[in-house]
This record gives structure tokens, sequence and C-alpha cells, in this order.
């Protein structure tokens, strides 16, 4: 008998944040509502948290970096760069590569990050709780990244500005509201989570359920219920035959925030 094929190691660092987060708020959340109740600040600070962690993924590290969908000013830049931090998604160009590549061999099982025809929970969380070599960085396919210096920042200094936007931030509002674990748990971490699994949702769901109007080479479907918790990202079949527009929803009546806000600051 030819023995089993050696697992992936496992990413210790994925599996700490991806699963310990899901597992403190299942505890957290429920304990301290019931024995101290949340602010209305604290639920501001989710809602505002969600909105600038999602759009930080939608505006920045998906259509802005990596698809180069549109151009941005610096100050734009910024705003987007932090929002994706605050998302604890892994630095922009590791990303955007990898999302490059997702794009590049979608549904092949040995070369896209996340293929879907690897199953739900493989395509959903599993490619990142073990070192596949499916996604092993590989920056040649973004040179433009390489050069860009707020990426490279945001690289060098990826994990300060994570405890910046997730602890720093929170702490700041929660301490000038009296409510810091209100907004810390709340603002911090259970929008966290919901923001990994709306984004999470777009690789596994998004390649299994809805409709394919444009293509149906490619296991990609536009959704519309993912698209109003994903800041517009639900319609999937349109994005992988036209990724270089920075429109997911096409059609003037398609819920896309993101292309509305792109179009919005377009006009400043």
């Amino acid at each position: 008998m030819n023995p089993k094929p050696a697992r992936a190691p496992i990413n210790w660092p994925a599996v700490i944040v991806l699963l310990g987060t899901p597992l403190a708020a299942l505890i957290l959340i429920p304990w301290y509502a019931w024995n101290h109740d949340f602010s209305l600040t604290a639920w501001i600070s989710f809602v505002a948290f969600f909105a600038w962690s999602g759009l930080g993924i939608t505006a920045g590290y998906h259509r802005l970096w990596a698809h180069r969908a549109y151009e941005a000013a610096w100050p734009v830049r910024l705003v987007l760069m932090l929002g994706g931090t605050l998302s604890i998604q892994n630095t922009i160009l590791f990303w955007a590569s990898g999302h490059r590549t997702h794009h590049r061999h979608v549904d092949h099982v040995d070369k896209d990050p996340y293929s879907a025809k690897r199953g739900f929970w493989y395509s959903h969380i599993g490619w990142m709780l073990r070192d596949y070599t499916s996604g092993t960085p590989d920056y040649k396919n973004a040179p433009d990244l390489l050069k860009d210096k707020m990426v490279m920042f945001q690289d060098r200094y990826y994990i300060p500005l994570v405890i910046l936007t997730n602890i720093g931030f929170p702490v700041a509002i929660g301490l000038m509201v009296g409510d810091l674990w209100g907004v810390l748990l709340l603002g911090g971490l259970l929008r966290l989570v919901c923001n990994h699994h709306v984004t999470f949702f777009i690789n596994s769901l998004c390649h299994m359920f809805g409709n394919q109007p444009y293509t149906d080479e490619n296991t990609a479907r536009d959704n519309f219920w993912l698209a109003l918790f994903t800041w517009g990202e639900g319609y999937h079949n349109f994005h992988h035959i036209f990724q270089y527009d920075y429109r997911n929803g096409v059609k003037w009546w398609q819920y896309d925030p993101t292309k509305w806000l792109i179009l919005s600051l377009s006009k400043v």
C-alpha cells in the first residue's frame, strides 16, 4: 500500500484568529449583554467599523489593488488601506496577489487558492487554516504592488497597524463614550467575525448558489442576497468575466454600494 500523502501543515496564526474569534464572540457577547447590556454607541461602532472594514476590502483590497479597476488619490487610498487592515484578512500584497491567482486559475483544484471545486469548507475558510501549496504567495503577478509605497508600508508594518485599528481605535472610542468593553466587543470582536464571514461567503456560497447570466464556464454566480451583505460583491458571475470593471452590479438597480462610493469619489 502507498502511504497517505502528508497533510499540509497547520497555519496556527490563522487558526487562532479565524476559529478563536467566533468562539470568543459566542461566549463573551451574550455574557456581557446579560450582565451589563450594550450602549447605543457600541452598536453604532459596530455599524461604522463594519462599513469601514467591509469597504476597505471591496473598494480597496479588491477593486483598487487586486484589479486596478480605478485610480484613487492618496487620502482615499490611506482610508481604504486602514479599513482593509481593520478586517484582518492579511496584507494588501498577499490578498491581492492571491486573488489574481484565483482569477487566473479559477476552479482549478491545485492552482486556485480557494477553489470551490474542493467544497464549501475549503473555499470558505479551510484553505487558510493549513499552508496548502496552492496558497503559497508568489508575487510575480504583482510587480505593480511591489512598487506601491503604501502597499509596501502596510506590508512592513502590518501587525502594528492591525493592533492600532482593531484595538487602538475601539479603545479610544470606548473611553471617550464611557463604554470601553461594549465598543471592543461589538465594534471590535463581533464586527470582525461578521466581516470575515461575509467576505468568505463570496469564495464559497457565491461559487455555489445563484444565477450565471454571463458565463457558465466557471462556478461564479450572481447572488443578490450576498450582495446585500458584501457591499455589492455578490454579482460575482459578472465580475469573473469583467474583472477590470469597477462595478460588480452593472445594472442601475443592482445593489452595489462599492460602485456608488467609487463613482461618487470620482466626482469630487
